[in-house]
């Protein structure tokens, strides 16, 4: 299945390439006991400020389609593939290329099918000193990556870093009530020193 990593990176590199940002993406790799390495590519965006965001993307979940554990009969070829991207402000914090690499992993090691709307709770610091310790993913603004028929179009997701009490507010009131809230409340969910919204 390296084909079809090679065809998300190069998905990546068009996607950034659009965006006037030419240069390699940094890597690094990380591995999980009984599963295939996931590797973490950065791309880093300047923009008027003096705080680049930078966006952490995931490569490896995609090898296989995601499958409900439940299936008795899953296909290994179709179905949903997917990636994760996380946007920060600033330099990059240490840890978080694992965090994100621990959602990426999920499918495979734990079952867990990723989309828009779910929320993957680690309950630890995504990176050392972290507020944040889950992520609520959604539709990235990268778009659906074609692989060769019969094999599913890879949809990166992007992962936003909400605190705990963030997440038990989504549990309750769903995603959508969230991002109304980081709305009304002026938060900026890409600044990685950001307040938690205060949804009433």
């Amino acid at each position: 299945m390296s084909d079809v990593l090679s065809r998300v990176r190069a998905g990546l590199r068009d996607h950034f390439t659009r965006m006037g940002i030419d240069a390699e993406p940094v890597a690094a790799s990380v591995t999980f006991l009984g599963a295939e390495p996931i590797d973490v590519v950065r791309f880093y965006v300047p923009d008027d400020s003096n705080f680049p965001t930078v966006h952490y993307i995931s490569l490896g979940c995609s090898r296989h389609p995601m499958v409900d554990p439940a299936e008795l009969l899953a296909d290994p070829v179709r179905g949903p593939r997917a990636e994760v991207a996380v946007a920060l402000r600033g330099s990059s914090p240490k840890g978080l290329a694992r965090s994100v690499a621990v959602v990426a992993a999920a499918p495979a090691v734990e079952g867990l099918i990723l989309e828009p709307d779910a929320l993957v709770d680690l309950e630890t610091p995504l990176w050392q000193g972290a507020p944040f310790s889950a992520y609520l993913l959604g539709r990235s603004d990268i778009g659906d990556i074609a692989l060769p028929e019969p094999l599913s179009p890879v949809t990166v997701l992007s992962a936003v870093p909400i605190t705990a009490t963030e997440a038990a507010w989504v549990r309750l009131k769903g995603a959508g009530a969230m991002r109304d809230a980081w709305v009304q409340d002026g938060v900026d969910p890409t600044d990685p020193q950001r307040r938690a919204a205060n949804p009433a």
